[in-house]
């Protein structure tokens, strides 16, 4: 492969022992001999420090630099604190110079999906890589092996600079585009990321919109964008109870005390030299004062007070009118999410009603003969509904209004005449199972007669069939049948796809790091959501997380005791305890 910006991308794997680091000393000359400009990252699992005690750089870093920029005449050095969470493979490759660069070598990594060459010393007594490592090329070693792939022996550096300068020239010749990807292992696959961008390419906002009372507005998208017609606050007033004055008169030991403004009244005169008046929070500040002295402070004998244990500032405790918001100034733009700080913040604009994004109408159905509604007796070879009650959960979750089709019987003409009337009314169909492209899915027949609709087989688990595309121009998503496949695809493709439609402006789903308190595995270039359970550290704030259990696509119950999906990213095929893997939070979301 190449890496971030095409440089070719290959390294060595092999187990502790074997003599990574002294093959790459003595075959680096070979190379660089050879005009190769080369770029090596080493992956260590112990703790390691480039710099020595006693040096400035060093000095530095340990009193608290992040980052520690080292530069002298010969060579300089970025050396980067990471005491959260290891820097992840792509990120490490972008720190280098690539347009000075003709290759990158790789030593260790073995967990990460990218061309190696594997490394096996008989006297080392580990086991091989390549049987279950897909991404191995080339196998160097000191046996004699029958494989498919090229071998050399691990002694005979000329061969082994040969077969990496072949493999260099291969990979310039090939196309940037077929080679840059590295999760997609197969042309008939996707990787998640993929498949997300060719749906949202294919999304566009719904145009309809419509005007409603403030108190129905929650969870709506505002059409248009609001601002603010009045100055917030209207007035100026007191950020607190005490007393007002004139900020010239600070020095002065003790006021005369003329009036008690209370909140929703005001004073109609001026105060003037000498003169405090005693003030609620919110109230309008009296003329000519411009200064409050909270209540604690004060010392009250009769009709006069005094502040002599008072540290008083110029125009302290006073909200000045405008301060939030002045007239005409941008509050909300289109496409914001009002929620209740959208709500409050609204309604002391003084509007009652807002311009939002007509809600968007889903129509749901299942299709099959197999398929029942619950609440009725279970009949043979049959089972129950579930995922079409999971979809509009989901959906009403969202703010949709919801077109429940129920269940479609599998007759071409029944499903015809229900998805073209769908279509006519709804602004998405979705429906789950019955969507791959085995001949048995009478389905297939009918969205590609009235639609144009992709099968699409994601590298992820679960959740791997997936239909996409468009009946009449309405757009459709064929959901995988496994229940938890359902929750996994309609998170990971339909919640972006609907809230484009719903005109939220760049949607990133919550995902956050956390510590792997168990062993979690994956296969190499696909993308892993496991359904987990995270804790906070109630001393550090530190999140960790561990599996439900068994992980099978069909294991409903899994998803409900989950509070997260992790995802593991398709480069890695190992999590061990104590490394940080990505979770994506579910409150809120299932």
């Amino acid at each position: 492969m190449k890496s971030t910006n095409n440089v070719p991308l290959l390294g060595f794997a092999a187990y502790s022992g074997t003599g990574k680091t002294t093959l790459l000393e003595a075959l680096l000359p070979k190379l660089t001999e050879t005009g190769l400009r080369i770029g090596v990252l080493k992956h260590a699992h112990h703790n390691f420090d480039v710099d020595k005690p006693g040096k400035d750089s060093y000095r530095l870093r340990k009193a608290g630099a992040s980052q520690m920029l080292i530069s002298s005449r010969n060579r300089h050095a970025l050396m980067t604190e990471t005491p959260d969470a290891e820097a992840d493979f792509e990120h490490l490759l972008s720190r280098f110079d690539h347009q000075a660069l003709d290759l990158i070598l790789v030593e260790g990594c073995k967990n990460i999906a990218f061309p190696k060459i594997e490394l096996n010393r008989q006297e080392v007594g580990k086991p091989w890589l390549h049987p279950s490592d897909d991404n191995i090329i080339a196998i160097a070693s000191d046996s004699e092996l029958d494989v498919a792939i090229p071998t050399m022996s691990i002694n005979d550096l000329d061969a082994i600079k040969q077969f990496i300068l072949d493999y260099v020239t291969s990979r310039n010749a090939s196309s940037p585009v077929a080679a840059a990807c590295c999760d997609t292992l197969s042309p008939a696959f996707l990787s998640v990321v993929q498949g997300q961008q060719k749906i949202l390419e294919a999304i566009s906002p719904i145009d309809a919109t419509e005007t409603i009372t403030l108190e129905r507005a929650y969870g709506r998208i505002l059409s248009e964008d609001i601002s603010s017609p009045i100055n917030v606050p209207a007035y100026t007033n007191s950020a607190m109870d005490g007393y007002a004055i004139r900020g010239e008169d600070i020095a002065h030991e003790q006021f005369d005390v003329v009036a008690s403004i209370m909140a929703g009244h005001g004073y109609d005169k001026t105060l003037t030299k000498g003169q405090a008046a005693q003030i609620m929070t919110g109230a309008p500040m009296p003329e000519g004062a411009d200064t409050v002295v909270m209540r604690e402070q004060a010392i009250v004998d009769g009709e006069r007070v005094g502040f002599a244990n008072a540290s008083i500032k110029l125009g302290q405790n006073v909200r000045q009118a405008g301060e939030d918001l002045a007239v005409g100034q941008s509050v909300f733009t289109t496409g914001t999410l009002v929620q209740a700080p959208e709500m409050g913040m609204i309604a002391s604009l003084g509007m009652n009603a807002v311009k939002v994004k007509r809600a968007l109408r889903v129509a749901v159905f299942s299709t099959g003969d197999e398929v029942q509604a619950p609440g009725t007796p279970l009949n043979a070879n049959s089972i129950y509904d579930s995922n079409r009650y999971t979809i509009m959960a989901m959906l009403q979750k969202l703010g949709c209004e919801i077109v429940d089709l129920g269940i479609l019987e599998d007759n071409e003409a029944v499903m015809v005449q229900a998805i073209v009337e769908a279509s006519k009314s709804a602004d998405l169909i979705i429906t789950s199972g019955g969507v791959s492209v085995g001949d048995a899915d009478f389905i297939k027949n009918v969205l590609e007669k009235r639609g144009s609709v992709d099968f699409w087989r994601i590298n992820m688990r679960p959740g791997r069939p997936l239909a996409f595309g468009d009946i009449s121009d309405v757009p459709f998503f064929g959901l995988p049948g496994n229940p938890v496949a359902v929750m996994v695809s309609f998170i990971n493709f339909v919640e972006p796809a609907i809230k484009k439609m719903q005109g939220v402006l760049n949607f990133e789903p919550l995902k956050v790091p956390a510590i792997a308190t168990e062993s979690l595995r994956s296969r190499q270039g696909r993308t892993e959501f496991s359904r987990g359970v995270y804790e906070i550290d109630s001393l550090t704030g530190q999140l960790s997380v561990k599996t439900t259990g068994k992980q099978g696509s069909g294991i409903l119950r899994s998803m409900s005791e989950a509070n997260c999906l992790i995802e593991i990213a398709p480069h890695i095929d190992t999590v061990k305890p104590g490394e940080s893997v990505t979770i994506i939070p579910l409150q809120g979301r299932i």
